[in-house]
């Protein structure tokens, strides 16, 4: 997810974005108002955390000023003010979310998670190949059980499921996972990757495929009734040889 981080207190808007980061999210942090503005302008954000008190152009003047002209990217007005009627002007306003400072990083970053999947119309829990997805839980439910994910190891398999039944390349993967900004290791895509398919094989996912695709990527399917049939177990396997010499 791309995030912009509106915020002029320097040392703030770097602990706040740190801890988006750390979530699996790119962001780009600014600090002043106008420029937060033209900036939302030309890139297309996913979410904007926007404080109220800003130089040049305050946060209230940003919103009217993006809302006017037909961006309808998600905002999360952050400010210390926190009255009834401020929080009205500012949903009003066109504001899609309202946080009081101080705010506990955690819940920013599930709030930002919970503005995208509105945006995006993601429905809290999906049903795909008898596995059930439940995105704000970032869990999936398999006939041996549960298992949760860490928001990068969510991103990956989120990624590989909007893209289901083709190849997404290594590249994708890090570029819109890590960011752009990304220095590390293009390895730690094959790593995380690694603890997807762990997870869906923990919850005998096995009706879901997730494929290396040798030079290129990987890709994400439903397995063909064949493969399905290979992984039934031993002992079913032998229940069902057995009803059929009876």
């Amino acid at each position: 997810m791309r995030v912009l981080l509106v915020e002029d207190e320097v040392r703030l808007a770097e602990l706040l974005a740190q801890s988006l980061r750390e979530e699996g999210h790119e962001v780009n942090v600014c600090h002043d108002g106008k420029v937060a503005a033209e900036q939302a302008e030309r890139v297309p954000y996913d979410v904007i955390v926007l404080d109220w008190a800003l130089p040049s152009m305050d946060g209230l003047e940003v919103l009217r000023r993006l809302r006017a002209r037909g961006l309808h990217t998600p905002v999360l007005l952050l400010s210390a003010r926190g009255t009834v009627g401020e929080r009205v002007q500012a949903l009003r306003m066109g504001a899609d979310d309202y946080v009081v400072k101080p705010v506990a990083l955690d819940e920013l970053s599930a709030r930002v998670e919970a503005l995208h999947r509105r945006a995006s119309g993601q429905e809290r829990v999906v049903e795909l190949a008898g596995v059930r997805i439940d995105h704000r839980a970032r869990s999936v439910i398999g006939a041996s059980g549960t298992e949760s994910f860490s928001a990068r190891e969510y991103a990956v398999l989120s990624l590989l499921l909007d893209r289901l039944g083709d190849v997404v390349t290594r590249s994708e993967l890090l570029s819109q996972v890590w960011g752009a900004a990304f220095d590390g290791s293009p390895n730690v895509v094959d790593v995380y990757v690694g603890y997807v398919r762990a997870k869906l094989q923990a919850v005998a996912a096995t009706a879901l495929v997730l494929e290396t695709v040798r030079g290129v990527g990987y890709r994400l399917r439903e397995a063909r009734s064949s493969e399905r049939a290979r992984d039934t177990l031993p002992g079913e396997a032998s229940a069902t040889r057995g009803k059929r010499g009876k």
